[in-house]
Parts: C-alpha cells; sequence; structure tokens
C-alpha cells in the first residue's frame, strides 16, 4: 500500500535530494493522517458519547490532536521546501524541526488536560455501558495505527524525516493507548469495578510519553546534536579518494534541516606538492561532494611534510603512545621544530565525546609518555572533540 501511494501521489520519487520532492513526501504522510484520523475521530465522539467512557473520549482528543499534527506536518515540508532567501541564505529546513516541535507542544497539553479529567472520573465514577460496536470500532483504530506506524516509518526512513519518525511513534503509542481503552471496556462486561477512570490516565500517559519523546528529539535537532557518523564516514572516503589528498580531519556539518547540511573539513596534501594543482583537487572535491551528498564542503588545505623520514616516524611513534590511551584517539597536524636544547612537537590529538579522561589528563599523560621517548621532547597539544 505505501508504494502504490508513493507512486501515485509523489512525482520522481527517487530523487531526494530535491525539496520539492521532499514536500511530496511529507504532504501525502499529512494528508493520509488527517483522513484516516478524521474517521476515527468521529467514530470514538460517537461510541465514547454512547457508553460514558472517558477513556474512550480521550483517545478521541487523541485522535483530534493527531489531525492538528498531521496538518502541521503538512505545512512544515510546505515552508521547509522554500528556496533560500536574502535573511536565510541556507533555506527554510529547520521549519520541519519547529513543526516537530508544535507537534510535541500539543501532544502534551492534551495529555494533563485528560489526567486531571481522569482523576475527576476516578473521584465520581460513572458506569460504563458496554456495547460490542464500540469494541470493533477500537479493533478497528488499532489495526489502523498499527499501518499508520509502519507507513510513516517507511516513509521517514526513505527520506531520512525525523518528524515522520516522530510520527511513527506517535501512533505506536496510540495503539497502546487504545488497547487499555479496549481492555477497560471489556472489562466493565465481566466485573462491576469502575477502571474508566484509571484506563483514562494510562491513555493519557501513553499520550504523554509520546509528546516527552517527540519533543526531545526535535529539541535535540534545533540545539544541534552530533551528525550522522555514516555521513562523517562518507564525507572522509571521498575526500581522501581524491590524489594529492593525504588525510582529512577536523570534520565539522551543520544541518540547517533535512538534507540540508554545510561541512568544513582540513584536507591533508604534501607541502611539496604543486599548490594550484592541489588547489583545483580541493575545489572538484567540493563540487563534486555538493553534487552527490547534498553537502555544502569547504575544505581547508593543512601542508604536511611526507618527505622529512624523520618527522614521518615520529609523527607514527607519537600516534602509538596517544592511541595506547584511547585506541579511539587520532593526530593530526603534526609538526616537529628543532632546537638546541629541546625540540617541540607540535599536534593536535582527536578526542571522541563522552571520555573519561580529562583534557588536563590526557595531556599530562601524552606528554609523560613522549618525555620517555626522548627528554628533550616537547609537547604542544590542543585537544579537539570528534
Amino acid at each position: 500500500m505505501t508504494n502504490f501511494l508513493v507512486k501515485l501521489f509523489v512525482r520522481d520519487q527517487d530523487n531526494l535530494g530535491d525539496k520539492n520532492v521532499r514536500n511530496a513526501y511529507g504532504r501525502l504522510s499529512g494528508l493520509v493522517g488527517i483522513v484516516a484520523n478524521i474517521l476515527l475521530v468521529i467514530a470514538k465522539l460517537f461510541i465514547g458519547t454512547i457508553s460514558g467512557s472517558i477513556a474512550i473520549m480521550a483517545d478521541a482528543f487523541n485522535n483530534i490532536t493527531d489531525v492538528i499534527s498531521s496538518v502541521l506536518t503538512v505545512a512544515g515540508f510546505k515552508l521547509a521546501s522554500k528556496p533560500p532567501d536574502k535573511r536565510h541564505p541556507y533555506g527554510h529546513g529547520r521549519y520541519e524541526y519547529l513543526t516537530g516541535l508544535l507537534i510535541s507542544v500539543l501532544i502534551l497539553v492534551v495529555a494533563l488536560e485528560f489526567i486531571k479529567t481522569s482523576i475527576d472520573r476516578i473521584l465520581a465514577p460513572i458506569p460504563l455501558i458496554f456495547s460490542w460496536i464500540a469494541c470493533i470500532i477500537l479493533v478497528i483504530s488499532i489495526l489502523t495505527k498499527i499501518w499508520l506506524a509502519i507507513f510513516n516509518r517507511k516513509l521517514g526512513k526513505r527520506i531520512g524525516s525525523t518528524t515522520m519518525a516522530a510520527t511513527a511513534l506517535d501512533s505506536l503509542s496510540d495503539v497502546g493507548a487504545t488497547s487499555v481503552t479496549l481492555l477497560a471496556l471489556v472489562l466493565s462486561k465481566f466485573s462491576t469495578l469502575q477502571l474508566d477512570g484509571y484506563a483514562g490516565i494510562l491513555v493519557a500517559l501513553f499520550i504523554l510519553y509520546s509528546g516527552v519523546n517527540v519533543a526531545k528529539e526535535t529539541l535535540d535537532l534545533l540545539l544541534g546534536q552530533s551528525p550522522d557518523g555514516e555521513l562523517i564516514n562518507e564525507i572522509e572516503r571521498r575526500v581522501v579518494s581524491y590524489d594529492g589528498i593525504i588525510g582529512i580531519h577536523d570534520v565539522m556539518v551543520h544541518s540547517y534541516g533535512p538534507a540540508s547540511y554545510i561541512a568544513t573539513a582540513h584536507a591533508e596534501v604534501s607541502a611539496a606538492g604543486n599548490m594550484l594543482t592541489l588547489h583545483d583537487t580541493i575545489d572538484r572535491a567540493e563540487k563534486d561532494i555538493a553534487e552527490e551528498l547534498q553537502v555544502l564542503l569547504t575544505l581547508h588545505m593543512d601542508p604536511i611534510d611526507i618527505d622529512d623520514e624523520r618527522t614521518m616516524r615520529l609523527r607514527g611513534q607519537v600516534l602509538e603512545l596517544v592511541q595506547e590511551i584511547d585506541p579511539e584517539m587520532s593526530i593530526h597536524d603534526f609538526r616537529m621544530i628543532s632546537g638546541e636544547t629541546h625540540t617541540n612537537l607540535i599536534f593536535d590529538v582527536a578526542v571522541p565525546w563522552g571520555s573519561a579522561l580529562s583534557d588536563e589528563k590526557i595531556k599530562t599523560t601524552v606528554q609523560e609518555k613522549i618525555t620517555k621517548l626522548n627528554k628533550k621532547y616537547y609537547v604542544v597539544m590542543e585537544i579537539d572533540k570528534m
């Protein structure tokens, strides 16, 4: 069904770097969500009114927020597809993240309101009126939400959309919430216990959990979370594939929305090479990566002396010493300045985020290890986080 709908409503579906294609995927996701949730709202309000169940009514209003969320999704993708302008030279892709944040706030407000309403129902219970038609509609709702979760997860993976991934998670939360509502309704037929208010609280907690997760994910994106490791690896692999580029370090990637990235990096080249030729190579690498990965990359040339055997040998020794501390660490920009009384070893150490060692401890340990190598070696070192 997903592939059929994509073929029907998304032109040029495989051109995922095109903002208009992303917009079409977002519009499809939103419109399907709007239609499905409106039908569920009508059905649940009807059976909730007949049965007098606060849990079913909470579930119905949860679906109303889903309708609004779907409308916001369509609007967010539309705004995100706007081309760059003078005030926003890097585009409007972050509108998609803002949409996700608005959706999460809406979900949280509804959840808190229904917790309050459910507590009131516990304090003043009202008997439920059981009906098989209500059970059937709730089962249909569960199956619909399972399909919507699968549908949005597939679309989200296809275009790399966190908004669709959040929508899929929200649908799975709805499955849990509606299942609790169905269980409370069925138990009301065989028991005199008034479980509706408690079921309403459980439904609201499912909704609350979903809202917190959506809020956390979108806030991470707005604040600037770590770039995707696969993207970093692909940039590095492509850059070093060009003749004349020896290595790459200090890769920094900034997201201005899904599939909208700006990156900078240092490319190591031989200091003895032809600078004009190397500059042309750098330009080609930037241009190719922009076209193939949709990453606006700026490369800084770092000339290194690869012809000095002593420097290169010492660089290898220092790298081994650093990786004795942590195998994930690496070094770059290694230079050696010899003097009469001592020799300065100048380099940067790339340290993974979350390292148990402080920067000062790393510097002290590296200096101690290199001093054992030769007492005349003095370390001038900077710490980079990677």
